[in-house]
């Protein structure tokens, strides 16, 4: 029991040391943005924001999670849309991905998977742009700033520049990461991941929705079994689909960490989930 409890602190930090540089590179953004730019980028936004689902999904793609991660500072700090955020969480991939390829799995089968996020996290993440827009013209109200993200924590002073800002919520968010997912990977051992997929997914007519459930559980672990099970033939490719789309890796964890709308967060969560069940049974109904 000891040995395990170490191994599982080790791979939790492992897990947070990794995304390290993402979550420092997207505070420090941040806050160089405030400090230098923020008239300038505020106007940049509001003519080429529309774009910004296209260009997450494709960013979002690459195979590992801390783009999620970046983009849900960046919403949280009003510099992106709820659309680009959900193509963003659509289309990521994470180390999965780069196993089953080093471990002989077709390219085809990869890029077949990830052509389909992509083009669901584009084709949502620009719907849901559009009806974010018709939303706040009908229901004005107060816009996102990036300052938002240091109202309560006291770090944001004008001598203090951008580094302290960005190392202070650098280190609260790895500590909230480590602890959470420490949490969830000694659940992981102690439950068994694999047979817990199994038996959920031994229904197919729920296998969608039941993958999509699965997926949304932010560990790499849980895509890495979903796309086995899919390259073992256990489950279907929409139900593959399901499950990798809703896999956002660690964004909804830092999302509900410094977005301080819950209900808001909430929603994103829910419409991600959303997203992948009906995207899932969609594809499983057309292609099986």
């Amino acid at each position: 029991m000891t040995r395990m409890i170490l191994d599982v602190l080790l791979d939790a930090a492992g897990d947070c040391l990794k995304d390290l540089p993402f979550l420092f590179i997207a505070f420090l953004l941040l806050e160089a943005l405030e400090h230098h730019a923020s008239g300038r980028m505020n106007r940049m936004l509001a003519k080429a924001g529309r774009f910004g689902p296209l260009a997450g999904a494709l960013l979002g793609c690459v195979p590992q999670c801390g783009f999620s991660i970046m983009a849900s500072d960046f919403y949280a700090g009003g510099v992106i849309t709820m659309g680009t955020l959900l193509s963003v969480y659509l289309a990521t991939s994470d180390e999965a991905l780069v196993i089953l390829l080093s471990g002989g799995t077709g390219a085809g089968v990869i890029g077949r998977l990830l052509l389909t996020k992509i083009l669901i996290g584009v084709t949502a993440g620009f719907l849901v742009q559009a009806a974010e827009t018709l939303w706040k013209r009908r229901h004005p109200s107060r816009e996102k700033e990036i300052g938002d993200l240091c109202r309560s924590c006291g770090c944001h002073e004008e001598e203090n520049g951008i580094l302290k800002p960005a190392l202070h919520h650098t280190g609260e968010v790895l500590l909230f990461l480590f602890l959470f997912t420490f949490a969830l990977n000694l659940l992981m051992e102690l439950i068994g991941m694999e047979n817990l997929s199994r038996i959920l997914l031994a229904d197919s007519v729920f296998q969608p929705v039941m993958a999509a459930l699965i997926g949304l559980i932010p560990n790499c672990a849980a895509s890495v079994i979903l796309t086995q099970l899919y390259v073992d033939g256990v489950i279907s490719f929409g139900s593959a689909v399901a499950g990798l789309c809703s896999a956002a890796g660690l964004g909804l964890i830092v999302l509900f960490r410094v977005n301080e709308d819950k209900k808001e967060d909430i929603r994103i969560t829910v419409l991600l989930l959303g997203i992948a069940i009906l995207s899932g049974v969609l594809i499983q109904a057309a292609v099986g």
